[in-house]
């Protein structure tokens, strides 16, 4: 088993992670009759998307011998309506300036190609930025 989900009432879950016993709480949002005073389930999902981005750039990075430590990636989630889902996500990753032209090509070709990406729905429009300027 990956993880528990735990349904606590008053629209709120714990998340556990079964490996480490890591947990984290979601809320339901302010504007689906939520407190919103946590991560959304759908927010964990666009936040998914830009830690894979990162964890599988730090991958990369540390095999061309290159630290990206500091870098963000700033996620910007978008609802629909009928059905209520994610339409779009933002993500811009801002990373440190220490990359030739040809690295750069590698690792946003990295972050372009991880599993959260791949397992989004492609009606979901994904646009993704890349700032080398740290």
């Amino acid at each position: 088993m990956t993880s528990k989900v735990t349904y606590n009432g008053d629209l709120r879950t714990t998340c556990e992670h079964m490996r480490s016993g890591d947990t984290f709480i979601t809320d339901a949002p302010v504007d689906n009759n939520g407190l919103g005073q946590a991560f959304s389930p759908t927010d964990t999902v666009a936040t998914g998307l830009g830690s894979c981005m990162i964890t599988m750039m730090g991958i990369k990075a540390k095999g061309l011998d290159l630290k990206l430590d500091g870098s963000t990636v700033e996620i910007k989630k978008h609802m629909a309506a009928n059905p209520r889902r994610i339409s779009k996500i933002e993500a811009k990753l801002i990373l440190p300036s220490i990359a030739s032209d040809k690295e750069r090509k590698i690792l946003e070709n990295t972050a372009n190609t991880c599993p959260v990406l791949y397992s989004l729905h492609p009606d979901i429009e994904k646009v993704i930025t890349f700032h080398w300027e740290l």
